[in-house]
């Protein structure tokens, strides 16, 4: 997969792009496509490029084509070649991404984001009034996955807490800091509550029931090491 791969597969999945980034997201993808051309030949600078673009799609649904593609080239250790993508391609993308008219989505990507929503708010989850502790003083500073559902207003995964304590895992707080849970908690939410294909089996499910290290390694596979 080289970045003109990249290039592509991006130009082709805009619609799905468009519908699950929020403005805030979509303008900070946006930057890292043009610093994609503005690395020059270095190396380094291109694989790093290139990260960032891959963590301002975490938000997508995992169940969009682009994510799964991006999922399996970096669990397979296929990772672009940082090779400088082709100007006029690049220029094309840029030029897409300005384009975009928000108030106009595509109604199947928008339905596809909402229903991926619907399905994370449906997993247990407690309320502000049910935590304890630190994590009731900041829930934000104890690094908690918080969602937003339009009837009952926040609400927190139950995965996140020791059923026992009522105490946060640490190792859940650790992989939600990793996971950038307080820019983009529905994007971690689905990780930890959708299958996972090297964990074979959903991480939520496994807290306590594998090692700590294994989950944070899954979690650190998905964000990048600073290759890809």
């Amino acid at each position: 997969m080289t970045t003109n791969d990249l290039m592509e597969l991006l130009r082709r999945h805009l619609p799905e792009i468009r519908a699950s980034l929020t403005a805030t997201q979509f303008a900070r993808f946006q930057d890292s496509v043009r610093r994609l051309g503005e690395v020059g030949d270095d190396g380094r600078a291109m694989r790093l490029a290139l990260r960032e673009v891959r963590l301002c799609l975490l938000p997508l649904p995992r169940e969009n084509e682009l994510r799964r593609r991006l999922d399996q080239f970096r669990s397979a250790g296929a990772a672009p070649a940082a090779v400088l993508p082709d100007p006029d391609q690049l220029d094309e993308l840029i030029r897409l991404l300005e384009s975009v008219d928000w108030p106009t989505l595509d109604p199947a990507s928008a339905e596809l984001a909402r229903g991926v929503r619907r399905r994370l708010l449906t997993a247990p989850a407690r309320g502000p009034e049910e935590l304890t502790g630190a994590a009731a003083q900041d829930p934000a500073r104890a690094g908690l996955i918080r969602l937003t559902d339009p009837e009952l207003g926040d609400r927190y995964p139950d995965f996140q807490f020791d059923p026992d304590t009522g105490e946060p895992h640490p190792v859940v707080q650790r992989i939600n800091r990793l996971l950038l849970s307080d820019q983009d908690p529905w994007g971690a939410a689905d990780w930890w509550l959708a299958g996972n294909s090297w964990l074979r089996d959903t991480p939520a499910a496994l807290v306590g029931r594998v090692p700590d290290a294994l989950l944070t390694e899954a979690a650190a596979a998905l964000v990048g090491d600073g290759r890809w």
